[in-house]
């Protein structure tokens, strides 16, 4: 008898908890370091870690799959630094619900049925609620988080290929790694306050353990196991956790509106038919 698989949602979940305790590690040092070196350093941690679990094979990735890589890490490593500029200015849980516009878009693009249709709607719904924040009260943050979305959505599309075109996290390592050396120039101007203070320094490093190592590794399998479609309706899950997880740690305390919009997001993930992820060329998909 074969062991059960662990539901998709419940790997989320997972992931969500050790996304957002990063974020609110980062958030916690953003007076003492700057949003775009905790960024920087966040992928650095996630690439030493990974790569000593991963060990990937450097000979196995060459063209287009090399490439692949390469968009995806970069992708992943702006909308890092996108992000914590952005919750350098708003709070965690409505950072994340605008954030998930672009998973919305992926999930809208791939959406062919009434029944997925509805889920989307449902989740849309919530996401709006939890994100009810007036643009002009904090332009520069909704920018950034705006601009943080559109890298998540290439994150998704991207890493969906990067999945099955490798086994484990080994195209999470490479491409992280690329990533970390394109945003040298952002993050180690500003970084200076880290290398006098290893507490610092280990707190940037355990955001990149917690969100990306952890959460984009559990990403990677999942994305192994369902469509795009479903793995984007999913990541409603993650303004929900984020909400929760800046009410404990950070003191950031959901409204009433808020807790509709919660329940709209489960709604919307509960309906959604269960499909799987469509067997893909690896060669042909990536690059």
């Amino acid at each position: 008898m074969q062991p059960r698989r662990v539901p998709a949602e419940g790997l989320f979940i997972v992931s969500a908890i050790s996304q957002y305790v990063g974020a609110a590690i980062a958030i916690s040092i953003f007076d003492r370091v700057a949003p775009q070196s905790v960024g920087w350093l966040r992928v650095v941690g996630a690439t030493v870690a990974l790569w000593l679990i991963a060990r990937p094979r450097l000979g196995q990735w060459r063209g287009r799959k090399l490439r692949g890589a390469a968009v995806f890490g970069i992708a992943t490593a702006a909308m890092n630094t996108f992000f914590y500029l952005g919750i350098a200015r708003i709070d965690l849980g409505k950072s994340v619900a605008i954030e998930f516009i672009g998973p919305i878009a992926v999930a809208a693009f791939a959406t062919r049925s009434l029944r997925n249709a509805i889920a989307l709607g449902c989740a849309m719904t919530g996401v709006l609620v939890l994100g009810g924040v007036e643009i002009g009260g904090e332009p520069a943050g909704v920018a950034f988080i705006l601009a943080s979305s559109a890298c998540w959505a290439a994150y998704i599309v991207v890493g969906s290929r990067v999945a099955v075109s490798s086994s484990g996290v080994d195209g999470l390592a490479v491409g992280l790694a690329i990533g970390s050396l394109a945003l040298v120039p952002i993050g180690t101007p500003w970084s200076g306050p880290v290398w006098g203070s290893p507490l610092l320094l280990l707190a940037c490093l355990a955001t990149g353990v917690f969100s990306n190592a952890i959460g984009y590794g559990i990403d990677q399998y999942v994305l192994r196991e369902v469509s795009v479609r479903r793995f984007s309706v999913l990541l409603a899950m993650l303004p929900v956790t984020a909400v929760i997880v800046g009410w404990i740690a950070l003191s950031q305390q959901p409204s009433a509106l808020d807790l509709v919009g919660i329940i709209a997001v489960l709604v919307g993930v509960s309906v959604q038919e269960r499909d799987t992820a469509q067997p893909v060329d690896p060669l042909v998909q990536v690059g």
